[in-house]
């Protein structure tokens, strides 16, 4: 190992509006762009009170998982949090969880590029422009952080301006008859096709799998907690404007793309974006947005390497992980460790060639599960951190959860929901298999390599000293 790899320390390179963007960049990908199609088949308009309800939920999530990392900010947050509060097995679960539900998120990501390739080279197979994405998101992944974030602040600010413009150009359509004459199309199209909920509060909850995939990568900002610069000031800020920002861009999008097309013609006619701004005479529509959406999710799959990459790096640092995940470059980048997790992602390259057309359900349904264990911890954590606090310490508290505790509970209690709705869907069922099959061979090994011995050990020579 060369000298300029021995460091240990990240840089604290990164600022509110690289984190604020970077986590809106991790949640703005396929979720929105490809996902939203199947969400809207399942439960027609009504899908906006799923997105609602979910956003509501992550908003109580994200102020649980700021209450701590405001107190303590550190690399892989929450992992940490789940070792310090919930014991030793929860934090390398939770740590090697996270790991792998990003590694499957960015299959997903790296699957989507190869079928928006396909609009410009329909010959090409797709693996090979999956393979393509996994080789520059790692290369980009080697920067120095301060760089690496400021270049996905403006891949991230790519699409939202551009869901910005067609919530805009939309909502000119729906009220003044923008490129429909000047007559106006009103929002008629949200109940006259079979009403708001076309196939019951059923289909609703049939989507909740793939809402809850679009919000994944807002916990994002609790990994980048090591490398901010005034985390108190930066933290809050940015976990307060991210959940308003993602329930305007899903709700507001989905919103007004339902007004302007029935329903079930989304994802039929081609992309509801595409459709929009073809509608007002913008010439090459189809072209700009399928280049956007490929930023998209070239811009998830980045942020889902950094934070892979992080959490090796954490897990290393606690000895359960090959301790060369732990050193970092020159420039303050833990190298292996972006290595180590673009290598597992050859996995998604490889089913891309070999089962192209499931490859998508799957992986979202199984990186779901995993987004879900992650939100279960941090609430978790956040309660027992409450409960080991005195009553002078809880007022002294810089960010607190609002309706603490019943909202901890109401969001355990939807997550459970979720999984049994996934378990209910033959479609989402392999992630109710996969998932427990992971965690109980994460277990398995913990004890096999002896990690527990280790733990208790090392809590014996803390409480002596």
């Amino acid at each position: 190992m060369s000298k300029n790899t021995q460091s240990k320390e990240l840089h604290r390179g990164l600022e509110e509006r690289h984190i604020t963007l970077m986590s809106l960049g991790a949640a703005i990908g396929v979720g929105l762009f490809l996902g939203s199609a199947s969400a809207i088949k399942l439960a027609g308009p009504g899908i906006l009170l799923g997105y609602g309800f979910a956003g509501l939920i992550m908003f109580f999530i994200m102020r649980a998982l700021g209450e701590m990392a405001i107190q303590k900010p550190v690399a892989g947050s929450f992992s940490k949090y789940a070792r310090d509060y919930l014991g030793p097995l929860a934090g390398y679960i939770t740590g090697w969880n996270y790991w792998f539900l990003w590694v499957v998120t960015c299959m997903a990501e790296i699957t989507a590029v190869g079928i928006y390739m396909e609009y410009w080279f329909p010959g090409v197979p797709r693996w090979i422009w999956a393979l393509a994405a996994l080789v520059i998101m790692a290369t980009v992944n080697f920067l120095a952080v301060k760089a690496y974030g400021e270049l996905e602040f403006w891949f991230a600010l790519i699409k939202i301006v551009t869901i910005l413009a067609m919530i805009v150009v939309g909502a000119g359509m729906i009220f003044f008859g923008f490129g429909n004459g000047g007559i106006a199309t009103g929002i008629r199209n949200l109940w006259a096709h079979g009403g708001l909920f076309p196939h019951g509060i059923k289909g609703v909850l049939m989507s909740l799998q793939m809402v809850m995939f679009a919000y994944l990568g807002i916990e994002m900002i609790g990994v980048t907690a090591g490398e901010v610069k005034n985390p108190e000031k930066t933290l809050s800020k940015a976990i307060d404007s991210v959940f308003w920002r993602i329930l305007i861009f899903y709700v507001g999008a989905l919103f007004v793309i339902m007004s302007i097309f029935p329903w079930e013609e989304i994802g039929t006619k081609g992309s509801p974006f595409v459709l929009t701004f073809k509608q007002i005479g913008i010439p090459g529509a189809a072209g700009i947005i399928n280049f956007v959406v490929l930023t998209a999710a070239l811009s998830s799959c980045n942020s889902g390497i950094f934070s892979t990459a992080r959490m090796l790096f954490n897990l290393a640092q606690h000895g359960e992980a090959p301790q060369k995940f732990g050193k970092v470059t020159k420039t303050g980048v833990p190298g292996l460790a972006v290595i180590a997790s673009a290598a597992a992602l050859l996995l998604g390259v490889l089913l891309n060639y070999i089962v192209p057309a499931q490859v998508f359900t799957w992986v979202t349904s199984i990186a779901t599960f995993g987004a879900i264990w992650t939100w279960a911890v941090i609430l978790l954590s956040q309660i027992r951190y409450r409960r080991g606090l005195k009553p002078d310490e809880t007022k002294k508290l810089k960010y607190k959860l609002p309706l603490y505790p019943l909202s901890s509970y109401l969001s355990l209690a939807f997550l459970v929901f979720v999984i049994g709705i996934m378990a209910y869907n033959s479609d989402t069922r392999i992630a109710v298999v996969i998932g427990p099959l992971w965690i109980v061979f994460l277990i398995a090994f913990y004890y096999a390599k002896g990690f527990h011995k280790r733990n208790t050990q090392n809590s014996a020579k803390n409480q002596a000293s």
